[in-house]
């Protein structure tokens, strides 16, 4: 991904743009944004999303114009040319539909405050990732829900009203049972104020903590280094993600975990990264400070190579001697759904058993770990890469079913 799709942000809240795969889930962050998120080679070969992308929108206000027709994120209002008022910029998290990267849906849930959940009106409601999308935000604890009904102008009213039928019945029940349905076409940009107006109402800002030490959930990093530049012109690697507490300012001395991991004394041990802020960016702008909500980027003296093709995604930075050691293994209280979501023939969630593997999705961290004992509700799992995991963290747990992982529930770190 170009640093330039994700370097944009600068805003106060993450939203999700989830949903089945060919759904337009892309389509509608870059009416939103105008910005095409699915810049990786094998993306634009492929034409679906595999990587998290990233995206920002500045939601603006007419202060002339009625509601919802006021919403919009234009400058100067398309309708009479007012000048427009900032109502707040919005990161946008625009996760991959396809069932084989569910796993890269779920580490992009940890940044995530709210959720867009696309649904194409020309095919029948659900498709199998539009179950598992929509289970894994209850998964991972994303309540506030705006549902769009995407697609409208390429199918009859006929069969755009029986589409929507269907999603109401399909979200009966289920987190997004009162989340909003907005039928939009996104190729043409048609309705896109109404969606506005729906996250403003139904998604609001998080009320962050800045009285606590920083804490950065790192989603992806850089080498932002273009071949053929000379040794003193490299500059560190660059770590993106999203602040979720305190402040963070350049100069401060930062430790980033899990670390690199050694081999002392016969034994292989993870050494925690220790660094400086050499920058942080915001809205493609360097900053003094960062606050919590949105996506940023955070410039560091590391050497690139250590940074470079997302090589540290998945860690935890803050200040040093904050952030709880590795753990290798955790003990978890577990949470089954009844049925496996994402695939044609839902089957029913076995209890869990010691010796079998399991992904686990822990903030932006995915690792697998093999359950050394497994115990009624609770279960003990032996992992294969450490992470770092406080107490009461919720993680969501996949199983090996067939060829693919799917989501079977959740544990709540003991």
């Amino acid at each position: 991904m170009s640093k330039e799709v994700f370097f944009i942000a600068g805003s106060e809240i993450n939203i999700g743009m989830v949903g089945h795969v060919d759904h337009g889930k892309t389509t509608l962050t870059q009416a939103l944004s105008g910005v095409w998120t699915d810049v990786h080679s094998e993306e634009l070969k492929r034409g679906i999303s595999i990587r998290l992308g990233y995206a920002d929108a500045t939601f603006r206000k007419c202060p002339k114009c009625d509601e919802p027709k006021c919403y919009t994120t234009d400058k100067k209002c398309p309708v009479d040319g007012s000048k427009t008022e900032v109502l707040r910029t919005v990161s946008f998290v625009d996760s991959p539909g396809h069932e084989t990267l569910m796993a890269t849906m779920l580490s992009g849930g940890a940044l995530m405050d709210g959720a867009v959940l696309v649904i194409a009106a020309n095919e029948t409601c659900p498709q199998p990732q539009t179950k598992e999308h929509l289970m894994a935000l209850d998964v991972i604890g994303v309540k506030n829900v705006v549902v769009v009904q995407n697609k409208v102008d390429i199918v009859p009213r006929e069969k755009v009203l029986e589409n929507y039928k269907q999603i109401k019945e399909f979200i009966k029940g289920t987190v997004a049972e009162d989340a909003p349905i907005i039928p939009v076409a996104a190729q043409h940009k048609t309705n896109i104020d109404l969606l506005i107006n729906a996250i403003e109402k139904y998604i609001p800002t998080r009320k962050y903590d800045t009285s606590k030490p920083p804490k950065l959930l790192i989603a992806r990093s850089f080498d932002i280094n273009k071949p053929g530049k000379l040794p003193d012109e490299i500059m560190g690697g660059v770590v993106g993600g999203s602040l979720m507490q305190g402040v963070l300012k350049a100069g401060d001395k930062i430790e980033i975990r899990p670390g690199l991991k050694v081999e002392e004394d016969n034994k292989t041990v993870w050494k925690p990264i220790h660094t400086v802020v050499e920058s942080l960016i915001e809205a493609g702008k360097k900053v003094k400070t960062i606050n919590p909500g949105g996506l940023v980027g955070v410039g560091t003296l590391l050497d690139p190579s250590l940074t470079k093709s997302d090589g540290l995604s998945g860690r935890v930075l803050s200040l040093p001697g904050i952030l709880p050691e590795e753990s290798e293994t955790l003990v978890l209280d577990i949470h089954l759904l009844k049925r496996v979501v994402g695939t044609r023939e839902e089957l029913d969630v076995d209890d869990i058993r010691t010796n079998e593997p399991l992904m686990l999705n822990i903030m932006t961290t995915t690792t697998v770990g093999i359950v050394s004992s497994a115990r009624g509700s609770e279960a003990e799992v032996k992992l294969k890469l450490p992470v770092v995991a406080e107490k009461g963290a919720r993680i969501a747990i996949s199983r090996r079913i067939g060829t693919r992982w799917r989501l079977i529930g959740y544990g709540i770190v003991k």
